[in-house]
């Protein structure tokens, strides 16, 4: 079981997710996020490894003044950010693996791109189904396996290639729980009924590809371990491999990111 010492980052961190992987990465996915599940005005809404609140947001501004939003992460410096730009919704720092809630007590409860760092899977979805009313909904969305991500795919075996082996493993994480067919099975051994699964492909953007390649590496223990050579042939090899997604004469990346949304509800 995951301990609130377990995972924690630093304020500066913090502050940097939400300033490059929210507009980069995450921020493309809450519409695609929220429509899956129906999140509407009224509703109680639990949004589950929050990060510094962007689903939360986003959800607070549909379910209205008649509805509530919670937003749950075990980093206390990811719900700082969170209560700096949304100071009116509550925060709460806690561990999926024991939320900290009734049972019944939510409408729906959301999970965004975070499932795949969870050391118990099947115990976290069995938490997020205790705690969702009868009829609720709960949302978990991932991303579509390495092999299967046109751009992130080759860039990560580009990189191994430089950095080693290890670089797949760190590098990977993101992409572990793309299998469709094996997160139905621990959605049913975590008593969860799937009643949709909704395929995206959501866009990844960065101001210029070094750019990219820092924002990832640095997310990373690759960070500590690169050589400046190492880096530099990253960031050189990173244009040829991305080339076929860039716009000629423009400096910044976008990328394709595929994945998707699924939806169940308790049994």
């Amino acid at each position: 079981m995951a301990t609130t010492e377990t995972f924690q980052i630093t304020p500066e961190q913090a502050e940097l997710y939400e300033e490059r992987f929210v507009p980069a990465l995450f921020g493309h996915w809450v519409d695609a996020v929220l429509d899956a599940v129906g999140v509407r005005a009224g509703q109680d809404v639990l949004d589950v490894a929050c990060g510094t609140g962007i689903v939360a947001r986003g959800a607070a501004e549909r379910v209205g003044a008649t509805g509530h939003v919670t937003g749950l992460d075990l980093n206390q410096a990811m719900l700082a950010v969170a209560s700096r730009l949304r100071p009116d919704l509550p925060w709460r720092q806690g561990d999926v693996a024991a939320l900290p809630f009734e049972d019944d007590s939510f409408d729906v409860v959301t999970c965004q791109s975070a499932a795949m760092f969870f050391p118990d899977l099947v115990g976290a979805l069995r938490e997020m189904g205790r705690v969702t009313r009868p009829g609720g909904r709960v949302a978990v969305q991932v991303f579509d396996l390495r092999e299967d991500q046109p751009a992130y795919g080759p860039w990560i075996e580009m990189v191994a290639r430089h950095a080693g082996e290890d670089a797949l493993r760190m590098l990977g994480t993101y992409w572990v729980l793309g299998d469709r067919d094996l997160m139905r099975e621990r959605c049913a051994a975590a008593r969860l009924r799937v009643t949709a699964v909704h395929d995206y492909e959501r866009p990844a953007s960065f101001p210029s590809v070094e750019a990219m390649v820092h924002t990832e590496v640095n997310a990373t223990p690759l960070a500590d371990r690169l050589s400046q050579a190492e880096l530099d042939a990253i960031i050189s090899d990173s244009y040829a491999v991305y080339e076929p997604f860039r716009t000629e004469g423009e400096e910044r990346l976008t990328i394709p990111l595929t994945g998707y949304v699924l939806v169940a509800t308790p049994e």
